[in-house]
């Protein structure tokens, strides 16, 4: 009887786990080709030491940037999520870096939300604006979209790096762009490079309904919605989650549907009870036995 009645529960508590968000997608990865040699262990070690710092950062912070030996390393969370959200993220970043990249002197993992790098002292430098990713959704937005665009993207050049944290999103009619700078970039360096991922966006994507171009040091991010609502086949993969934020949102709330959540809400957990005090009393009869 026991054994039926936690059947029961588990039947009634796994619809209840929410699935995870698109946050921890994979957008891509970088990986050097070179591997990574390490006969007695010490890069695994400061690697080791590297990824548990930055996980444990990413429940308090969007970014951190920590040095082990001879490892240096960092993540960032996009500067919308949440510390759970960051966190979440975060987390699975090293186990996909091992899978992905292997054993190797330098590597960068970016998920929609976050993304971390590492590397081995002496690795090879690039600049701060050398472009690492790019894609582009479908054309023919129709007549005046770019100039649209490029309004939004001159709002989002004349703020982002001025003490906002790298991170700043705004839209214009039914345009909505985000950017965001590595998290110790300076104002003015961020402010260049939020400028430079614009002007590839505006070649490498033209008409484009959505882009997004990532630099070195810094990412942006455009969707239009037609009619001021999302269009699913605006973007590849999810793109879109990078402009949605809270501030860029069209849609009033519903006070139906609200309403209608809190009552099927409420029913629900008075079913769960109902069926908690009903395999308590079988439970109670089986011992009396």
């Amino acid at each position: 009887m026991k054994i039926f009645c936690l059947s029961l529960l588990l039947i009634i508590f796994l619809p209840l786990v929410i699935p995870a968000t698109d946050n921890t997608n994979l957008v891509y990865k970088g990986c050097a080709k070179q591997d990574l040699s390490d006969p007695n262990g010490v890069y695994s070690s400061s690697l080791s030491a590297i990824f548990g710092a930055l996980i444990q950062q990413s429940s308090k912070s969007k970014f951190y940037k920590t040095t082990s030996g001879s490892v240096s390393g960092l993540f960032q969370c996009r500067g919308d999520l949440s510390n759970v959200d960051c966190y979440t993220c975060v987390s699975r970043l090293p186990i996909l870096m091992n899978k992905l990249c292997g054993k190797t002197v330098a590597a960068r993992i970016q998920l929609l939300g976050c993304y971390m790098l590492y590397e081995v002292s002496g690795f090879a430098q690039i600049s701060g604006m050398e472009m690492l990713y790019k894609t582009c959704g479908r054309s023919n937005a129709g007549n005046g979209f770019q100039e649209r665009r490029d309004a939004a993207f001159s709002s989002l050049e004349s703020v982002v790096g001025s003490g906002n944290g790298g991170f700043y999103t705004t839209s214009y009619e039914n345009v909505y762009v985000l950017g965001q700078c590595q998290g110790d970039l300076g104002a003015s360096d961020c402010g260049n490079c939020v400028k430079s991922a614009v002007q590839r966006a505006q070649v490498e994507c033209g008409t484009s309904v959505s882009g997004q171009v990532y630099l070195h040091r810094c990412f942006v991010s455009y969707n239009y919605y037609a009619n001021g609502h999302k269009d699913p086949y605006s973007s590849p993969s999810s793109s879109s989650s990078y402009s949605s934020s809270p501030s860029s949102s069209t849609s009033g709330s519903n006070p139906g549907r609200t309403v209608a959540i809190i009552l099927g809400g409420a029913a629900g957990v008075g079913f769960i009870i109902v069926v908690l005090l009903i395999a308590r009393k079988a439970m109670k009869k089986d011992d009396d036995y």
